[in-house]
């Protein structure tokens, strides 16, 4: 039986035939490199890349007006001539604080930012403890609780000065109803702060219930079953399973409540009948939002009004250093 020769055909040279040719491993090898180089500083830069527009933004409206007011604090510079600036030191922080405008301005903002905060933030935790049960159309009242913060303020300050007119407000038609008088809400210094109250009231509860639920809804049912086991009815539930649970959310929204407090602007200054920025007649319910503004772009005090937007930012670093002591001795409690 004949058998086949399996040997390589001799080359033109006699020799035996070559294999595949041996593949060129720098070419590919550099590409590799490079991609993955490529990869890393993508990998490395791109972070950075995507917040910068952020940081570029605030260097440009944030930083830079922080510290262009901080030092026309300490000058003597008006409005109209914003390049001619006069040194004077503190002399601007010491006449604020002898100021009997800004003192006024400071005590207004207090108690309307009590009046605001305190009911607001109860009647936010009580609407939060009642969507945080099942009910039919939930999601509808939650988009209407939401409805008054996406409001203009421009608008609804102008509906609430239409309900707490004098003569023609439905405020007073329903007082006169009940056998009381009416009263002036623009012009009493009470009065009027509780109506400049109301609007904040308004608008701002149904953010914090919302804020609320969602802290809520991230108790573990566990806590409340073996509360219902133990005998507990809701409302025990609510005292000693919910309130201890929601204290780093409630303190939240208080320090957050307290910082919008202390920046009340819009409100008091669309309340004004005569839309100016002194607060009333007598300053009865000027905060001290207005009476930066008053200072700045109405009597054109622009070294004065900087030292006061400084206070009002001293004052909420001190808002926030007071948060982060409670809320270190409330974890080191719990």
């Amino acid at each position: 039986m004949a058998t086949h020769d399996t040997a390589a055909p001799p080359t033109k040279e006699g020799g035996a035939a070559p294999g595949r040719p041996p593949a060129d491993p720098t070419g590919a090898e550099r590409r590799r490199a490079r991609l993955s180089r490529r990869w890393q500083r993508d990998m490395r830069w791109s972070p950075y890349a995507f917040v910068s527009p952020f940081f570029l933004l605030f260097l440009a409206f944030g930083l830079f007006p922080l510290i262009y007011t901080g030092w026309a604090s300490l000058h003597q510079v008006e409005m109209t001539a914003p390049t001619d600036m006069e040194w004077v030191g503190l002399h601007n922080y010491t006449r604020i604080f002898d100021d009997d405008f800004f003192w006024n301005a400071a005590k207004n903002t207090l108690t309307i930012g009590i009046i605001s905060t305190v009911p607001q933030l109860l009647m936010a935790m009580g609407l939060a403890h009642i969507l945080n049960y099942k009910l039919r159309g939930s999601t509808f009242y939650r988009v209407m609780m939401l409805a008054p913060y996406a409001t203009s303020i421009a608008a609804a300050s102008l509906v609430f000065v239409l309900l707490f007119g004098r003569d023609y407000g439905m405020i007073n038609w329903a007082l006169d109803f009940v056998g009381i008088d009416p009263v002036d809400w623009q012009s009493d210094k009470w009065p009027s702060q509780f109506a400049v109250s109301t609007i904040v009231i308004w608008r701002w509860t149904g953010y914090n219930a919302l804020i609320y639920l969602a802290a809520m809804q991230a108790i573990p049912q566990d806590l409340y079953e073996s509360a219902a086991l133990d005998g507990a009815s809701r409302w025990k539930q609510f005292l000693h399973v919910t309130l201890p649970s929601l204290r780093p959310t409630i303190l939240f929204t208080v320090v957050v409540s307290t910082i919008g407090a202390t920046q009340v602007f819009g409100e008091p200054l669309l309340f004004d009948a005569n839309k100016g920025a002194s607060g009333g007649s007598e300053h009865q319910f000027q905060t001290l939002g207005l009476y930066l503004y008053e200072q700045g772009w109405v009597n054109q005090h622009l070294g004065r009004a900087s030292a006061i937007a400084w206070t009002m930012f001293l004052i909420l670093i001190v808002v926030g250093i007071v948060n982060y002591v409670i809320s270190r001795r409330l974890r080191a409690s719990s």
